[in-house]
């Protein structure tokens, strides 16, 4: 019932899973709860975006950040698939992947480790049109929204310049940050001392102007490089 003692309409989800067994069990969850039904089920993108023009839902369950790309490609050409929200789930707690996830237009982001209550609360808060992250992800959000904010073209040129002068070494380890490792992490993976992994992210930090060693990552995609260790 809503405040004016009227019937909701029932959450209509549907589950595009590329795991059968994943699926299956998600799917009999919703199919149980007050309130929810399955509009449908499917692991193979194309058949389910196709589906989803016919009977559209109003959340749609991914398990793949690649999969809401792939979304985001033909939203344009249907209006209808533009009102449905997206939640992800059994997601790594990757803060590039996540913002990713948020700039193709994801409403909810749930860690491997969400229990089944935690996803059903996630998907009825998504359908009252509130977002869902794990906290420390939410953080991440805004450090690199601040990041950016009163930008200018000319600094954010500068910067993108800055970042294209990066040692390979600098850029090497710089992706080991954006995966979320630890200066000790780090120093085991490219057989460095701790203080020296310290100094080249303090120096990578200075050469781009970045506050923190996360938003000396944005910066460098920004810029247009591919971090790759």
């Amino acid at each position: 019932m809503n405040s004016n003692g009227k019937a909701e309409s029932p959450i209509n989800v549907f589950l595009l899973v590329q795991n059968r067994l994943v699926r299956e069990v998600v799917t009999r969850l919703f199919s149980k709860q007050s309130g929810m039904s399955v509009a449908g089920t499917g692991h193979e993108s194309t058949r389910a975006f196709d589906e989803l023009a016919i009977r559209p839902c109003d959340v749609l369950l991914l398990d793949s950040v690649e999969t809401l790309g792939e979304l985001g490609k033909i939203v344009d050409a249907n209006d209808g698939l533009k009102k449905i929200k997206v939640l992800l789930f059994g997601m790594e707690e990757d803060p590039g992947c996540f913002l990713r996830a948020v700039q193709w237009g994801a409403c909810g982001y749930l860690l491997n480790d969400a229990s089944s209550t935690e996803m059903i609360a996630a998907v009825r808060g998504i359908a009252r049109g509130e977002a869902v992250c794990p906290p420390k992800l939410c953080k991440r959000l805004f450090e690199h929204v601040s990041s950016g904010f009163f930008r200018d073209p000319e600094k954010v040129g500068q910067r993108g310049h800055a970042a294209n002068e990066l040692t390979c070494r600098q850029r090497q380890l710089m992706a080991l940050v954006a995966k979320g490792m630890t200066n000790k992490e780090i120093a085991a993976t490219l057989q460095l001392s701790e203080f020296t992994v310290k100094n080249h992210i303090r120096r990578v930090m200075r050469h781009l102007r970045a506050g923190t060693r996360h938003q000396a990552v944005d910066v460098i995609r920004t810029s247009g490089l591919y971090l790759s260790a």
